[in-house]
């Protein structure tokens, strides 16, 4: 069962943290900014609306492919649902996962036009800008317990721990 290790303030002035934030905030703007731009075009450019959604699902997916690749760095979340899952799969600190949430709203705010979605950070930036909270709550209650769900289960019933890690120890 995996362990949720809070972390410290210091971990935020290591340079592995501040790359990591760095690019988790580059990814998240350009992942929000693409997938509005997307949805946005093909709302203005009106015709089939079958079309135009797989034109945005294309979009996304597009994103979220070379964001991913180039996140390596970070690990890519884009989504604060996401950063939970590995949270509570052990994988990152409280401390980092609540400074990548910071993160992923900041980028998301900058690079929002309008819309909701099931990542908190796309939601956030549309309901910062214009001002309406109405019923926003749904966008962050569902995909994190979903997220955090997610990674527990995954972290304990499917991942399959077959070998001995090395010990770091032993030198050569």
């Amino acid at each position: 069962m995996p362990k949720i290790a809070l972390g410290t303030t210091r971990e935020a002035a290591q340079p592995d943290c501040i790359r990591a934030i760095a690019i988790e905030f580059i990814t998240t703007f350009f992942f929000v900014f693409a997938g509005v731009g997307a949805a946005m075009t093909a709302d203005e450019l009106g015709g089939n609306t079958l079309v135009g959604l797989f034109a945005v699902a294309v979009a996304h997916a597009l994103v979220v492919g070379v964001m991913i690749s180039a996140g390596h760095i970070s690990g890519g979340h884009l989504n604060p649902a996401v950063t939970i899952g590995l949270l509570f799969g052990g994988h990152i600190t409280v401390f980092r996962a609540i400074l990548y949430w910071i993160d992923q709203l900041l980028a998301s705010s900058a690079a929002s036009f309008s819309g909701a979605s099931m990542n908190p950070a796309r939601s956030f930036g549309p309901a910062l800008v214009s001002w309406n909270w109405t019923d926003h709550w749904v966008y962050w209650v569902g995909p994190l317990i979903g997220g955090g769900l997610a990674g527990y289960i995954y972290e304990n019933f499917f991942i399959l721990r077959t070998h001995v890690p090395l010990s770091h120890e032993d030198g050569f």
